[in-house]
């Protein structure tokens, strides 16, 4: 049985899924391949990704590879009913509602790990997590999981440290096709399209403070800086703040910071980036976005707290009113704007994404019982796979290594 809003929206959500997936040639090509080969025939797939088109056309693909997919979504917010009512109509099983509180959302979780899972597509590591946490006795049965995002390898690597991790867990996020391209050129893009369409301004001559140079944060302060926007970077990594300075940024610390910007950014993976000591310093009308996984960037309690008003400025957007007379403003509750406020990465740059998604839950398949438990790196092969088949959709040569220079480096 599925937990959905209302199977009557799958006609809407069925358009979304035809349009990326049209934009999706990799994961087309691999779907072909996935039909033929049956990779996954027999195995229970349980996957927690923001559920939308493009998320929705990556688990048809697993479908189609001979999984059995139980779904469900990374954020209340990012989840589109519409598609979520799609996939359900389409035969697979879901359980995500936009805007479920918290216990909903774990509600949601359980059914999915409950369906005993035996390849695991996490994004944030919430169901890694709660896999290790409430259902043990069905850890057995886990040939591993892939791993989608920065704070899950962040999450996973402290399992593997403290020896709690009992599986292999694939750092989908890690492989060069994915942070070079989907945290860079996807998150570069996406924040910037969500924080527009909600708020209806302009970039252009406004200071823009981006918490964190990774690489996310790197094309957020790309993209920001296209747009006409002067851009603060803050950092705590000495390495970065470097980077920063010489790609033409100013440097500074989030209390220098946070008289002067007009928008802020948080792109770091941690928490209590932007706390109580910095709100009263903040200009009349700023904004603050995070683009971090989890909401816990923007100290919301923090300002709820401190704020003397709240109230709804406008669809996505809350005004906090402060007891110096000042108002900020909130995107999305402090959640990931990019999918709360948006669409998430663009459908070209999630084909490569989901592509190494599909092909490293494919290798733990291919390897069961072979890898043992901890943090995996993305195979080399898999890749550099997926950069040919995308350079092939773009037209694109390159040349082959002689067997000279090969020798001559060393290969």
């Amino acid at each position: 049985m599925n937990t959905i809003r209302d199977i009557s929206l799958a006609p809407s959500g069925e358009k979304k899924i035809a349009w990326v997936e049209a934009h999706m040639p990799l994961l087309r090509s691999i779907a072909t391949e996935f039909e033929r080969t049956q990779p996954f025939a027999g195995l229970r797939i349980a996957l927690s990704v923001h559920l939308e088109a493009k998320t929705a056309y990556l688990c048809r693909v697993m479908a189609l590879g001979g999984a059995q997919m139980h779904i469900t979504g990374s954020n209340p917010l990012s989840t589109q009913d519409d598609v979520a009512a799609a996939v359900a109509a389409g035969g697979l099983t879901v359980h995500a509602v936009h805007g479920c509180t918290e216990l909903e959302y774990f509600e949601h979780i359980d059914r999915v790990l409950e369906a005993g899972p035996n390849i695991i597509i996490d994004d944030g590591g919430d169901l890694v997590a709660r896999m290790h946490e409430k259902y043990p006795h069905l850890l057995d049965g886990v040939i591993g999981s892939c791993e989608e995002t920065t704070t899950g390898i962040l999450r996973l690597k402290q399992m593997a440290k403290a020896g709690t991790l009992r599986f292999p867990a694939v750092m989908v996020n890690d492989a060069d096709c994915k942070h070079l391209f989907d945290n860079r050129y996807g998150t570069g893009q996406s924040v910037w399209d969500g924080i527009m369409r909600t708020t209806n301004l302009i970039v252009a001559g406004k200071d823009v403070v981006v918490a964190g140079y990774g690489w996310c944060g790197k094309g957020v302060a790309m993209r920001a800086k296209g747009l006409g926007g002067r851009v603060i970077v803050t950092e705590t990594d000495p390495i970065r703040a470097i980077e920063a300075v010489m790609d033409g940024f100013r440097v500074m610390t989030m209390a220098e910071a946070a008289p002067i910007g007009d928008i802020f950014v948080t792109v770091t993976g941690d928490c209590d980036i932007i706390t109580r000591e910095h709100f009263p310093l903040m200009k009349d009308g700023a904004i603050l976005a995070n683009a971090g996984h989890f909401n816990v960037e923007v100290a919301m309690e923090d300002l709820e707290a401190y704020a003397a008003e709240r109230f709804s400025a406008r669809q996505n957007i809350d005004g906090y009113r402060l007891p110096n007379g000042r108002t900020v403003f909130v995107l999305a509750e402090g959640r990931l704007v990019n999918l709360a406020s948006g669409d998430g990465h663009p459908a070209e740059i999630m084909d490569m994404s989901f592509a190494i998604q599909a092909l490293s839950a494919r290798y733990l398949a291919e390897n069961r019982g072979k890898l043992a438990p901890g943090v995996v790196p993305v195979p080399r092969e898999i890749d550099l796979a997926v950069a040919r088949r995308k350079l092939e959709t773009l037209g694109v040569s390159i040349d082959t290594l002689t067997d000279k220079q090969r020798e001559y480096l060393g290969w």
